[in-house]
């Protein structure tokens, strides 16, 4: 109990910057990461193109006027459509993008610690079966033969 509870304090303190950060008023450096463009399909901080510097600058206007995060998000989504950020919204279909990785890993996780285990408790092999006496005088010769040749 006391791991799960430990798991829940640490996921808390992870979860509570970015749920305060959300509702504060964020810079250009904050979302130049987040927004696509259009033109290049690379983030704002990776493009130089016409296309991203209207767009920065659009961010930048938003910002003075005092929007928050997720209101200029939204506003870029209602413009472009929700291609324009770099991470799909968190909602409906686009949720399997963010879970089937996570559940990949995690049944990739468990299938190698369940071969691990079953591996682990197998019994010795049996020792080898005795060759009948006539067939294993004739497997020596034939092994001296090609020792020879």
């Amino acid at each position: 109990m006391r791991p799960l509870a430990a798991a829940l304090v640490a996921l808390a303190f992870v979860a509570a910057p970015a749920a305060v950060a959300s509702g504060e008023h964020p810079t250009l450096a904050d979302l130049e990461g987040e927004v696509m463009c259009p033109i290049c399909n690379t983030t704002l901080d990776q493009s130089s193109s016409p296309a991203a510097r209207q767009l920065k600058a659009l961010i930048s206007r938003r910002i003075a006027a005092g929007d928050t995060k997720s209101e200029i998000k939204d506003r870029l989504v209602a413009e472009y459509g929700p291609q324009i950020l770099a991470a799909p919204p968190r909602k409906g279909f686009n949720l399997l993008a963010w879970l089937l990785p996570i559940a990949g890993v995690l049944v990739g996780a468990a299938l190698l610690g369940l071969l691990a285990f079953r591996s682990s408790r197998r019994e010795p092999a049996a020792a080898a079966a005795r060759l009948d006496p006539g067939l294993e005088q004739r497997v020596d010769e034939e092994l001296a033969r090609f020792d020879e040749g």
